[in-house]
């Protein structure tokens, strides 16, 4: 307790890396990203298929970089590699295994806590992910089959009759990639997979054209029930179905417990903060994901830590 940082920022993602990079290359020493997973870029890891593609203009949005961090496009490894170097020539500090529980305004700063202890810092950014926490159905699951529920790729074999849940760019990519070596369905409530960018509606189309994937659409899953140790999905139309393994691919939750803890007003949501990203709590800021402004885009979440960063820099002058 007798040591403050400068700059505590929890979750080291794209945009916790680049507030912690661009404020280093702004003069700020004695930064520390918290990450509650093993190794930064936890979201990437897990979500993001091997080999997958990675680009600055997500979804075809055009991003200008507005810092020093040359991102460029590439792949899921590439893309952790860059973020492996760019840590490495900086003086950053990165403390894994650590989840925050709530972040406490002191007079002078920020009181930390996690798991065992707490530490202080005189600003802190909230960087992590919704993906963090992915959303799960609202019906209940049989805690005998809970085994065989999942919402990563995690778990999946080969030869094995699955079931994709959503209709998201995560859920198309899951079910195209197992279809290679899987006998693969997807589910999603709307006759359209609108919201997958034009690179995943095309292979998702593609897929079905092909009877790889078979396709359940408008339609609304109502329960999951044990069938013999398999899981049987009892759909709003038609007849129950029974898979191996079934996983929901279907977005996540801004943590708003966390947020409440933390002293940070939502609307809508979604966190309160000015154009700096700071907010309601002065010195207290947010980036990336959590403020459902990037959409999962590494872009703007980079833009989001250059913009704190010259924030803190012109607080401290």
């Amino acid at each position: 307790m007798s040591h403050m940082y400068q700059l505590a920022i929890v979750g080291a993602g794209p945009a916790g890396i680049a507030t912690a990079v661009e404020s280093y290359l702004q003069g700020v020493r004695d930064i520390v990203l918290l990450e509650k997973d093993e190794n930064h870029n936890a979201t990437i890891r897990k979500y993001y298929k091997d080999n997958k593609r990675v680009d600055v203009d997500w979804k075809g949005q055009k991003v200008e970089l507005d810092g020093r961090i040359y991102f460029v496009d590439g792949t899921k490894e590439s893309t952790l590699d860059f973020f492996d170097e760019i840590l490495k020539n900086h003086s950053v500090e990165l403390k894994t295994h650590v989840e925050v529980q709530k972040i406490e305004k002191l007079e002078d700063g920020f009181e930390v806590f996690m798991a065992g202890g707490s530490i202080t810092a005189k600003y802190v950014v909230v960087t992590i992910g919704r993906m963090g926490k992915p959303n799960k159905p609202s019906y209940k699951i049989p805690p005998s089959v809970r085994k065989k529920i999942g919402y990563t790729l995690d778990g999946c074999g080969e030869g094995e009759k699955i079931l994709v849940v959503g209709g998201g760019d995560s859920a198309v990519e899951y079910a195209v990639d197992l279809s290679e070596k899987n006998e693969v369905s997807i589910c999603y409530r709307r006759e359209t997979f609108r919201r997958a960018n034009p690179t995943n509606q095309t292979n998702i189309a593609n897929a079905i054209m092909h009877k790889e994937v078979e396709p359940i659409l408008g339609i609304n899953i109502l329960g999951l029930e044990d069938d013999d140790g398999r899981v049987k999905v009892i759909f709003s139309e038609g007849e129950p179905q029974t898979y191996d393994r079934v996983i929901y691919a279907i977005g996540g939750t801004t943590p708003s417990a966390f947020l409440a803890s933390s002293g940070i007003k939502e609307e809508d949501g979604k966190p309160v903060h000015d154009a700096h990203y700071e907010t309601n709590v002065p010195g207290l800021f947010v980036a990336g994901d959590i403020t459902q402004e990037s959409g999962g885009s590494i872009a703007l979440g980079l833009n989001h830590g250059y913009a704190i960063a010259c924030y803190i820099q012109e607080k401290n002058e």
